[in-house]
């Protein structure tokens, strides 16, 4: 009921905001957005919200429509910079090392990684595809609104996916993962379905990346007041005469070091929000006197509320691939395009006609990837799980994690269903043009053995496919973990032993979402952004 309130409440207000903005403007005048040098040394909120990426932008931007809402980027801005809008130049970021960087690198256990630092967190440097979740996640992630799932997807389709041109290599792979059995052929659909499908980019046909920055045309100027390079460093708790602490303002630093506050308001229904991410949202409630008690006391923090599951359960989902030599040149399809759903918890993706590894042409014996493509498998899930460590009380630092990649024997054997699914694939009678017909699979598993897909050190010959995915296992950048549903959060993503405080992001994840989570944070971030405000509007 009250979500249908909010409906009508704010049907008039979208149109009107949204008649203001073109769509596809790269670089929008945000007149709420401004770097932190010129925030105000103390100011007042109804809700504050800790990081500008996937869930923090449709939460804030949701909330400004009826309240004064912080929205804290410890990043700079994705637009103007090619490196990130433009598809050609995908990758390029990663050489960038500088503390401005939009992908703040870190290593886990051999596998380089990243985290966004940048508006727009991981959709300013992902790979663009973009594929709902499957229903199992909407009940972990203890959404049960169905209508409003769905509007929250659409919310975001409206302005940021597109369909996407499918040219042959492509093409030809969809229907080799058909003829090696993963089926149906489902065509064209956002939605999660066993066997084959296409699905939705957020590179628009110009090449042109569109970011859930791009969700702020929907924000109310009024309401909202935005700061780049903002690094939050604690969060501040009252204890005095309370059962239990609330959390009441924010510490943040910007570019020349200078300290500002930011208090709520100080009403009951004033909220923090923490959508800093997998490793930064952990790490903030460390930093803040929210964790393990032994970790809190290594750094010398004030244990707010003594929480051992912070930082737990950290997962990634190991990625492994095949690149696949061609007779013939293959297009450049560095966007994946089709997805192989498998029923067994692999699933496979591809660019062709692009070095993925961006490294020097020699590692490839003789071979080029002009001539070639890459075919991914992603273990779904996965079981295998670490932790987050703080290792000095710097937020800009990043935390110390691991993963355990392909530790349980589940993950391992989706690894090697999944392996096996793409090199049937590779032999299926569909894709024979883009194989070299003399190629055995064990040439295919001992070339993909020498080029650099980590830091692990192995020999140059595959052994079994088990140990093929334990020594080239990489990342897809879809870690989560760290402040799980259940444990750390309750099923409205409040902060247990704590008031005023909400954890929204990937942190709170069970599962990565679907193939691709993006789509499934970003639906996330507007329905917990409707329900709160919904909340809110009918209480009052």
């Amino acid at each position: 009921m009250a979500y249908g309130l909010w409906r009508m409440i704010t049907a008039l207000v979208t149109i009107l905001f949204l008649l203001d903005f073109d769509v596809a403007e790269l670089a929008p005048n945000y007149t709420f957005m401004h770097e932190a040098k010129e925030a105000p040394r103390v100011s007042l909120f109804d809700y504050i919200v800790i990081g500008g990426g996937t869930t923090g932008i449709p939460i804030a931007t949701t909330l400004s429509s009826n309240y004064s809402v912080l929205l804290l980027e410890r990043g700079g801005s994705p637009y103007n910079d090619p490196n990130i809008t433009n598809v050609n130049n995908f990758g390029l970021f990663f050489f960038d090392t500088s503390p401005n960087s939009p992908a703040q690198q870190f290593t886990a256990e051999g596998v380089p990684n990243a985290r966004a630092r940048v508006l727009g967190g991981g959709t300013s440097i992902n790979g663009g595809f973009y594929s709902r979740g499957e229903a199992k996640f909407n009940m972990e992630a203890k959404l049960m609104d169905k209508d409003l799932i769905q509007d929250s997807y659409e919310w975001t389709e409206k302005v940021m996916v597109f369909e996407q041109v499918v040219k042959d290599w492509q093409s030809t792979l969809r229907a080799g993962l058909v003829e090696a059995g993963v089926t149906p052929d489902n065509g064209f659909t956002y939605d999660h379905l066993i066997g084959t499908k296409l699905s939705g980019t957020i590179f628009d046909e110009n090449g042109t990346r569109h970011t859930a920055a791009d969700l702020l045309q929907y924000a109310n100027p009024e309401g909202l007041s935005l700061f780049l390079h903002a690094t939050v460093h604690k969060i501040l708790f009252k204890h005095k005469g309370r059962s239990r602490p609330r959390a009441y303002g924010v510490v943040f630093k910007d570019t020349l070091g200078k300290k500002h506050v930011a208090y709520l308001k100080g009403r009951k229904k004033d909220e923090i929000i923490l959508s800093a991410g997998a490793l930064g949202s952990p790490q903030l409630l460390m930093l803040s006197g929210i964790g393990p008690k032994d970790q809190l006391d290594a750094h010398n923090i004030k244990v707010v509320l003594e929480q051992p599951f912070v930082g737990q359960d950290m997962a990634d989902n190991p990625l492994n691939v095949l690149f696949i030599p061609s007779p013939i040149v293959v297009e450049p399809s560095l966007l994946v395009q089709v997805v192989g759903i498998t029923s067994f918890g692999s699933y496979i993706e591809a660019s062709g006609g692009f070095d993925i590894l961006f490294a020097n042409l020699s590692v490839y014996q003789g071979y080029t990837p002009k001539k070639g493509g890459f075919i991914y498998e992603k273990v779904n899930g996965p079981l295998s799980k670490g932790d987050l460590k703080i290792v000095n009380r710097n937020p800009a630092d990043n935390p110390s994690v691991t993963f355990n990649y392909l530790t349980e024997p589940e993950d391992l054997q989706k690894c090697v269903k999944g392996i096996e699914t793409i090199l049937k694939t590779a032999n299926s009678e569909a894709f024979s043009k883009y194989k070299l017909a003399n190629m055995t699979d064990q040439d295919i598993l001992d070339l993909n053995m020498k080029l650099p897909y980590n830091m692990i050190a192995h020999g140059n010959t595959s052994i079994s496919l088990e140990q093929h995915c334990k020594d080239t296992v990489r990342t897809i950048w879809h870690y989560h973990g760290g402040c799980h549903i259940g444990k750390v959060v309750d099923d409205e993503y409040k902060v247990l032993g704590v008031d005023s405080l909400r954890v929204i992001d990937g942190s709170t994840l069970l599962n990565s979402p679907g193939t691709n989570p993006q789509a499934s944070l970003l639906m996330l971030g507007r329905y917990m952004g409707v329900t709160i405000l919904s909340q809110r509007i009918a209480g009052e």
